[in-house]
């Protein structure tokens, strides 16, 4: 993807732009807008949502960095704006940033913002796109969400997929002793991110294909993948150009060729197991999820390429999120001894040593686990930027009387949000997993979309379906990790030293690698 923060790219496409700017501008006159009256569109502009100054042709692109949730609430911040307009080249875009513009949109306007903007890249790479995250609202989008929240993320399914779960966090505690009795450190990324991949991989395909190196291949695909979806792309600033070949379309270039690499092993599974279909009886309840799509797809009319795009929803949702979540608390937890340690005798004073594995079943106590995930939650959203919605008609009074008008992207800066010390504590920067205890200050708060200050899986129709999946896999991982070992940083580094850089992606990862050793509970 090209880096959209280098001001000399930027200015080499200055003179085509003015040029071919205003060319359109003049068609457009010449087309009939100018017949608006100029109090209609003077009343229009001050109803607006508020807007910093801007460059030319540019507009505020260059004031979106490598990190745009960061760089976006200081924008927010400097000007005094909780929803502001900005211009991203020829690009219109609505940032919201506060519990009540965001209720404003996910829930009382959810019916006006509940689409999706064309994305170049969810086109090529979600074949149209037909999966669940970027199609636009519409019936497909209406019977695809229900396919996936009855008959692959029930709580029925995701109940039936505990031993699944357990087996796979077994094999990671295997890993993880293996490395404490020989002293050695650990990636805590890579760790998390293998674990994730062959979970999904089970989900999806029944086996997580270890043995053939297949997993591996799922889990680059999602790696390449992710930062083109989630990305700012300079050909979505100026379609205009794009036609005209001033710019040139690298980003669907490699769309191209990503969905050819997620054919080939797609379509292979698929075949598989239609083939297995073929030669067996239907699919039972406790089948893996192709074999689910392939039970219903006469139902619900599911084309090959449909079933594709909601597996790579399920890839995208499975390995990157979970893995970010997990890594993150443990990052929180290495620059707070003091929590984990409260963590650690919470999950020990529940499970006794000499049993192996915490189970799903011992997790219902443990309060401090689930206040410690979501503080994490808090301050690293797996989606810091929700994808972004579109308004399908013109919104009157928006808040207090703003406007906004059809076809224009809508950003929820939920990273900004869940910081911000007017609606959170003035320790709102800081790892404090007590205020989700019961006498903390947001005990009450929930991440299920009814509290607007708190929104790590977003709220309203487009909210995340695969958030009780997710969390069944991260409550039972981290109480694992705490309940078997203890962790340390590297000799001569403490948490200060931990480096919070980040990758800007679908999901936002950290730059730098954590390395922890782990150590057996002492005796």
């Amino acid at each position: 993807m090209r880096e959209i923060t280098s001001p000399r790219a930027w200015f080499l496409l200055l003179v085509p732009l003015f040029l071919l700017l205003a060319r359109r501008l003049l068609a457009t006159f010449l087309s009939g807008n100018h017949q608006r009256t100029r109090k209609q569109q003077q009343d229009d502009h001050h109803r607006l949502p508020p807007s910093p100054p801007a460059l030319p042709v540019l507009g505020h692109l260059h004031l979106v960095g490598s990190v745009p949730h960061v760089s976006l609430r200081s924008l927010a911040k400097n000007h005094g704006h909780d929803i502001m307009l900005l211009r991203l080249g020829a690009m219109p875009v609505i940032v919201v940033s506060s519990p009540r513009a965001a209720e404003a949109v996910l829930r009382t306007h959810d019916h006006v913002f509940a689409s999706r903007p064309h994305s170049v890249v969810a086109e090529v790479v979600l074949y149209g796109p037909s999966d669940i995250g970027f199609a636009p609202y519409g019936e497909y989008w209406r019977q695809a969400r229900k396919l996936v929240t009855t008959h692959l993320l029930s709580v029925k399914r995701i109940q039936a997929f505990h031993l699944a779960r357990e087996e796979e966090v077994r094999r990671v505690m295997g890993q993880i002793s293996e490395a404490a009795a020989a002293g050695a450190a650990v990636n805590v990324g890579e760790l998390l991110g293998s674990f994730t991949n062959d979970l999904a991989c089970r989900a999806v395909m029944g086996e997580s294909f270890r043995s053939e190196g297949r997993n591996k291949l799922f889990r680059q695909l999602v790696v390449d993948t992710s930062p083109l979806l989630g990305g700012f792309n300079v050909e979505e600033f100026f379609p205009f150009l794009a036609r005209f070949g001033v710019i040139s379309k690298v980003v669907r270039t490699k769309s191209e060729r990503l969905r050819r690499r997620w054919d080939e092993l797609l379509d292979r599974l698929i075949q598989d197991h239609e083939d297995e279909a073929s030669a067996s009886a239907a699919a039972s309840d406790s089948d893996d999820f192709i074999h689910v799509l392939l039970s219903v797809r006469q139902e619900y009319g599911l084309t090959r390429e449909h079933m594709k795009a909601i597996l790579l929803d399920v890839f995208f949702g499975a390995i990157d999120t979970e893995a970010s979540v997990l890594e993150y608390a443990m990052v929180e937890l290495m620059r707070r001894p003091d929590a984990m340690k409260k963590l650690q005798a919470e999950v020990r004073a529940t499970v006794p040593k000499e049993q192996e594995l915490v189970s799903e079943a011992d997790l219902s106590s443990m309060a401090y686990l689930r206040a410690v995930i979501k503080e994490s939650l808090r301050l690293h959203p797996v989606a810091p930027l929700l994808a972004p919605h579109l308004s399908m008609s013109s919104c009157d009074d928006v808040v207090d009387g703003v406007v906004v008008p059809a076809g224009v992207r809508v950003l929820v800066n939920v990273w900004a949000i869940g910081r911000d010390p007017r609606f959170w504590d003035d320790d709102a920067e800081a790892f404090v997993p007590e205020r989700f205890l019961d006498g903390g200050g947001a005990a009450d708060v929930s991440f299920r979309g009814t509290d607007f200050q708190y929104l790590p899986f977003g709220a309203g129709r487009r909210m995340c379906p695969g958030m009780n999946f997710g969390l069944a896999t991260v409550e039972l991982m981290l109480a694992n990790l705490m309940h078997r070992f203890d962790w340390e940083l590297p000799a001569g580094k403490t948490g200060r030293d931990i480096d919070m850089s980040e990758v800007f992606g679908l999901v936002v990862h950290r730059k730098k690698k954590l390395l922890v050793v782990p150590k057996l509970q002492a005796s």
